[in-house]
C-alpha cells in the first residue's frame, strides 16, 4: 500500500481532466504524475530512503501537490508545516522529527533556510512550476509500504509541552480518505473541490488533496482566504463541494450580501464545515443564501482527521457533529473509561482505522492519548438518544483562533523568555469573528515595567502572526491551587481587554 498510488490510478484512469488548479494555472493528472515522478527521482538521487522524513512549508499551490506525492512515491515520510513559521519554530519541526531536507516556498525561504541551517539540513526552495523540467527516470514505480508504515507526521499538541507529532499510517490515510470521498461527499470526477483550506492541515490534506485526487476530480486553489475572490473563485470554477472552517462561512454569508448582482452558485452540492461548532443560525443563512446544504463534521489531526459526520444518508441535526463515521466507534467516557447515559456529559473516546499509530518518538504521551485502545480526544460532548454527539466544550485548554490551532504553552514559553514576565497564562477569549481570540495574562517581575506592546512585538517575532496575543493584560498575581498550579479557569478578564 501506498497513498500515492492514488494519484497513479487516476492519472491512468483520468489524463487529461485537471487535478490542482490555482487561478489560470492548470494541472492534468497526467502533469501532475509526470512532475510527481520527476521529483520522486530527484529524492533518489539525494538517497532519499523509505522512512526518511521530509518537510513540507508551502502554501495552497500546485507544488505541494508534487513535493507531497513525490515524497510519499518515494517512500519517504511527508512532515507538512505552517509556511507562517518563524525560524525558532521550523528549527523545532525539523529537528524533532529528524527531517533529512526541507521543501519551502520561496516566500518563507528566510524562515525555512534559517531553521534548516539551525537543524544542520539542506532547504529547496521551492518556485513556480517545480518538477516541470526534472526528467522522469524509468521504471520509477510506486515504493511499497505495508499499510502500517508511517506516511505524514503531523505536528500537533495538548496544553503542556513542545508540539508532537502524530503518525499517520497509509492505511490511517486511505481509509479516512476512501470513506471522506465515498460516504460522505460523493465524490466523482465531475467534482471540483474548493481548496482554501490549508494543505498542510488534516483537513484541508484530507478532505480536500488526498479526497480530490482520489476520486479524479479537481481541487481549485486559494493560497489566502480573500471574501470576494474566493466568492469569484466558486463561480468561476463552478465549486460543487465548499469546505471550510465556520469563520470562513461567516465572512462569505457577510460579502455575499454585501454586493448586489452576485452570480449564482448553483454548482455547489454540498458544503462542508469543521474545526469547530458553526452557528446554527450561520448555518441557516449561508443555506438560504448559497441554496445548499451544509454537513458539519467532526475530528482530530490524531484521527486522519475524520471521526463523526452529519453523513448524507441520515437526517442531520444543525449543532451536531453527527455520528461515526464506516469504521469508527465514538464513545463519551467519564474519567475512569465507563460509558456515560445519554444526555450526560463526558469525554470523547475514539476507536477504528483513523486513529494514529501513535506520537513520533513520544511513547509516554501515546500511552496517555491511547491508554486502553481508545483515543481520548480531549473533547467534551454529550450524545442523544439516537447517538448524534454534541461538542460541549474542551478538555484541554487549546484555542481554535479562526481554524487555526493555538498551544497555550508553546505561547507561554515565549513570553516566559521575556526578560520582564515573571508568570504568565495564556487562555482563550470569546470572539464573535474568530470564535477565539489569544489572549495573555501576565505578571512582571517586580520593580520592572513594560508595556503591553513590547511584549506583544516580542511574541510577534518569535511566532507565527496567527499565535501571538492580541490581548494582554498585566495582573499582579495569578490565581494558584494548593500545590501552586495557575488556575487558568480562575483568571478574570477585564472588561476591556488592552
Amino acid at each position: 500500500m501506498n497513498l500515492a498510488g492514488n494519484l497513479v490510478r487516476s492519472a491512468r484512469a483520468f489524463p487529461d481532466r485537471p487535478a490542482v488548479r490555482l487561478h489560470e494555472t492548470v494541472l492534468t493528472y497526467r502533469e501532475l504524475d509526470r512532475r510527481v515522478a520527476g521529483v520522486t527521482g530527484l529524492l533518489a538521487g539525494r538517497e532519499v530512503r523509505p522512512g526518511d522524513r521530509i518537510a513540507v512549508m508551502l502554501p495552497n499551490v500546485p507544488e505541494f501537490a508534487v513535493v507531497y506525492y513525490a515524497i510519499l512515491r518515494a517512500g519517504a515520510v511527508v512532515v507538512p508545516m505552517n509556511p507562517l513559521l518563524k525560524e525558532r519554530e521550523v528549527a523545532y519541526y525539523l529537528g524533532d522529527s529528524q527531517a533529512r531536507m526541507i521543501f519551502a516556498g520561496a516566500a518563507c525561504a528566510g524562515a525555512a533556510n534559517a531553521g534548516a541551517a539551525r537543524a544542520g539540513i539542506d532547504c529547496t526552495i521551492v518556485e513556480a512550476g517545480f518538477g516541470a523540467a526534472l526528467p522522469v527516470p524509468r521504471e520509477l514505480g510506486v515504493c511499497d509500504r505495508d499499510p502500517f508504515d508511517t506516511g505524514v507526521i503531523l505536528y500537533t499538541s495538548g496544553t503542556t509541552g513542545q508540539p508532537k507529532g502524530a503518525e499517520l499510517t497509509h492505511a490511517n490515510l486511505a481509509t479516512n480518505v476512501e470513506v471522506a470521498a465515498r460516504d460522505l461527499f460523493r465524490l466523482g470526477p465531475d467534482d471540483v473541490i474548493f481548496g482554501g483550506l490549508p494543505l498542510f492541515h488534516s483537513f484541508g490534506q484530507t478532505c480536500g488533496l488526498n479526497a480530490a485526487i482520489s476520486a479524479g476530480a479537481c481541487l481549485t486553489l486559494v493560497p489566502r482566504f480573500v471574501p470576494d475572490i474566493v466568492l469569484d473563485v466558486l463561480a468561476r470554477d463552478r465549486v460543487t463541494v465548499f469546505e471550510g472552517v465556520p469563520t470562513m462561512y461567516v465572512a462569505l454569508l457577510g460579502a455575499a450580501g454585501a454586493v448586489a448582482g452576485r452570480p449564482r452558485y448553483d454548482a455547489l452540492r454540498v458544503c462542508v464545515s469543521g474545526g469547530a461548532a458553526l452557528p446554527v443560525e450561520v448555518l441557516h443563512g449561508f443555506e438560504r443564501t448559497f441554496d445548499c446544504i451544509i454537513l458539519e463534521g467532526y475530528g482530530l489531526s490524531e484521527t486522519s482527521p475524520v471521526a463523526s459526520f452529519n453523513q448524507p444518508d441520515r437526517p442531520r441535526k444543525p449543532g451536531s457533529i453527527g455520528t461515526p463515521i464506516r469504521g469508527v466507534e465514538i464513545r463519551v467516557v467519564d474519567d475512569t473509561g465507563a460509558d456515560v447515559p445519554p444526555g450526560a456529559v463526558g469525554e470523547i473516546a475514539i476507536r477504528g482505522h483513523n486513529v494514529m499509530k501513535g506520537y513520533w518518538r513520544r511513547p509516554d504521551a501515546t500511552e496517555e492519548a491511547i491508554p486502553d485502545g481508545w483515543f481520548r480526544s480531549g473533547d467534551l460532548a454529550r450524545a442523544d438518544d439516537e447517538g448524534y454527539l454534541f461538542i460541549v466544550d474542551r478538555k484541554k485548554e487549546l484555542i481554535i483562533r479562526g481554524g487555526y490551532n493555538v498551544y497555550p504553552r508553546e505561547i507561554e514559553e515565549v513570553l516566559y523568555e521575556h526578560p520582564a514576565v515573571l508568570e504568565a497564562a495564556v487562555v482563550g477569549i470569546p470572539d464573535a469573528a474568530l470564535g477565539e481570540e489569544v489572549g495573555a495574562a501576565v505578571v512582571l517581575r517586580p520593580g520592572v515595567t513594560e508595556s503591553v506592546e513590547s511584549l506583544q512585538a516580542y511574541v510577534k517575532s518569535q511566532v507565527a502572526a496567527y499565535k501571538y496575543p492580541r490581548r494582554i493584560w498585566l495582573l499582579d498575581a495569578l490565581p494558584k491551587g494548593p500545590t501552586g498550579k495557575i488556575l487558568k479557569r480562575e483568571i478574570s478578564l477585564p472588561a476591556a481587554v488592552e
